[in-house]
């Protein structure tokens, strides 16, 4: 994946148990995916 690229759809369960997917906030949000090392995660 290079800067720009368009991400492909997935769905995850938010906190109150409702599925929320990528492709819900086209046209609607923006949208900033950040991924990091999984070390790097605080407990």
């Amino acid at each position: 994946m290079e800067v720009g690229d368009s991400a492909s759809d997935f769905e995850l369960e938010a906190n109150d148990g409702t599925k929320i997917s990528l492709k819900s906030f086209a046209g609607k949000n923006n949208v900033v995916l950040c991924f990091y090392p999984k070390n790097h995660l605080f407990a």
